[in-house]
């Protein structure tokens, strides 16, 4: 593992954890500063520096064009959803764009009903995918940057998730769209939102439901989590919300380092990021995991925990399943 991001790990500290019913969460920290200065889509978007929009009239399912009119580099997280324009879609990886830059993004569709204008420009949707969704994202796209460079995710898959979590939650939405899913749930997620506090200098979170670590995010930036936080709380309840099982939790001071020591071992490569920086992907034989260094600085690093039906050998490659549909 590249050594920066191995001193990234080493300076990981955890709080105490916080649960509400099935869904616990681990504070992470940093030890050290946060390395170069970044802020969010939600932040840029309200500063009136930052524009989204389709790559043409016409438009392109899996790429966006993001302009970046501020000095100050922009994080879009993985997952990341923007609504609006002819679909709404998600961020296929982190992506850091320079300031006074024009970029095409890589994205991936989360509402396969619609293929028409509601807004010239994209709008933040408040919303990053529910986990386990981008976890199958995160690791179709990690296949596809590998074989042939592009950072394109298993479109039909991700739409067949969202249909699938629509169907758990009873949810029918005209267009197909994640967003309706959460909007369906509201008063419910915000139970755990209002559970599960953010702490002073917190820079990421640990998130375990129904009793099983399912991974985590942390950012270099304690300002900048702290605008994601709730995004990345959500995204996780939802996921809690919709598999209540009712599992005891019993706090393990030991799960955080314990997990933490066992993703040195991933195989580890490295590709150009769509915007600044490098960008890393790791497989083990039960995880799989991104970073994004920048100037020698982890900007953003996560990990997930797979599944036994996910783990190493029993996923068929991308070329294989031939599934990526784009409308």
């Amino acid at each position: 593992m590249d050594q920066d991001i191995k001193n990234f790990i080493n300076r990981i500290k955890s709080g105490d954890m916080q649960v509400h019913d099935n869904l616990a969460v681990i504070p992470l920290f940093l030890d050290g500063n946060g390395g170069p200065s970044y802020i969010t889509l939600k932040e840029a978007l309200d500063m009136g520096t930052f524009i989204v929009t389709e790559i043409s009239e016409g438009g392109n399912v899996p790429e966006l064009k993001v302009i970046n009119k501020g000095d100050i580099p922009v994080i879009l997280l993985d997952g990341e959803e923007l609504s609006g324009a002819k679909q709404n879609r998600v961020l296929n990886t982190t992506v850091l764009i320079a300031g006074m830059s024009e970029t095409v993004i890589p994205v991936s569709c989360t509402e396969h009903g619609r293929w028409s204008y509601t807004s010239s420009e994209f709008r933040d949707s408040d919303l990053i995918m529910a986990y386990n969704i981008k976890r199958k994202k995160a690791r179709s796209v990690m296949r596809n940057v590998r074989e042939t460079g592009r950072y394109a995710s298993d479109q039909g898959e991700v739409w067949d998730d969202i249909q699938a979590m629509s169907g758990n939650a009873k949810v029918h939405s005209s267009t197909g769209a994640m967003k309706d899913v959460f909007e369906s749930r509201e008063k419910d997620l915000d139970d755990y939102l209002n559970a599960i506090t953010m702490m002073p200098e917190q820079r990421g979170m640990m998130v375990i439901i129904n009793g099983v670590l399912m991974g985590f995010d942390v950012l270099s930036s304690n300002t900048a989590y702290a605008k994601l936080h709730q995004k990345l709380l959500k995204s996780c309840a939802i996921e809690a919300l919709l598999d209540r099982k009712k599992k005891t939790i019993t706090p393990n001071p030991a799960i955080v380092e314990g997990f933490l020591q066992e993703i040195i071992t991933c195989n580890e490569t490295k590709h150009k990021s769509v915007g600044l920086g490098i960008d890393y992907r790791f497989e083990g034989k039960e995880k799989v995991g991104t970073a994004l260094v920048h100037e020698d600085n982890v900007i953003h690093l996560a990990f997930f925990s797979l599944p036994e039906s996910e783990k190493i050998g029993r996923m068929a490659g991308m070329s294989q399943r031939r599934r990526n549909r784009t409308r």
